[in-house]
């Protein structure tokens, strides 16, 4: 069984996300601002982007750029929805931030200057960065890749205050929140991103993120059949 997966990225397309889930054995549905006609999919994916509406967590712009209030409206129902329904949720980057707001947490707007040399983008170099996550034993990730492991970076902003029921199971360096889980349920939220690290995209200093993608589309099987 192939199930489909709801991917909501920027306008800008998410190609790489697409190919993670094909790999992995999913029909991905890509829907920038998914509406209530595609939460029917088995998954949902909330792709990589823009910063959040601070307002959304309680506070005046500090850093916040690209604010999408659309789309912020259109994933916070899509998350909403699928908890509700019990299905897999798989969040990166921007997801994992609109997953943690969603569920009542808050936001670091924009970091130190000191931790953005291992977590932000340089336009320069045309590359993430690269730094070491620290995974919580019998989390996930500490399943898939073991205690400590290099992964991608590219983000300006960082959980501060965890929604409700999440639980922290990966830190940075600098003890940055990097990955949350939702006991019980199916959901996992990661601050890298494992689409730019698997397939033809793999690269030899980080973790092949396909794994990820593996056990979401598992989950998403096995919700499928009750």
């Amino acid at each position: 069984m192939m199930p489909s997966i709801l991917l909501s990225p920027s306008k800008g397309g998410c190609s790489n996300y697409e190919n993670a889930v094909l790999a992995a054995g999913g029909r991905p549905l890509a829907r920038y601002c998914p509406a209530e006609t595609d939460w029917d999919c088995g998954g949902l994916l909330l792709c990589g982007g823009d910063d959040i509406d601070p307002a959304r967590f309680g506070q005046e712009n500090q850093g916040s750029t690209g604010i999408d209030p659309e789309r912020d409206e259109a994933e916070f129902a899509a998350v909403r929805a699928f908890l509700a329904a019990g299905k897999p949720i798989l969040a990166i980057c921007r997801g994992h931030q609109i997953l943690n707001v969603a569920l009542g947490g808050s936001l670091r707007q924009d970091i130190s200057p000191a931790q953005r040399l291992f977590h932000a983008h340089d336009p320069a170099e045309k590359k993430d960065r690269v730094h070491p996550l620290r995974a919580a034993e019998g989390s996930l990730l500490h399943r898939f890749y073991g205690p400590v492991f290099p992964v991608n970076s590219s983000h300006h902003q960082a959980l501060d205050q965890l929604g409700e029921g999440l639980l922290p199971t990966a830190w940075s360096e600098s003890e940055l929140i990097e990955a949350v889980e939702l006991p019980g349920r199916d959901v996992l939220g990661v601050q890298f991103h494992p689409e730019r690290m698997t397939g033809a995209l793999s690269r030899p200093d980080t973790i092949d993120g396909q794994a990820i993608f593996s056990w979401f589309l598992a989950r998403c099987r096995e919700a499928a059949h009750g």
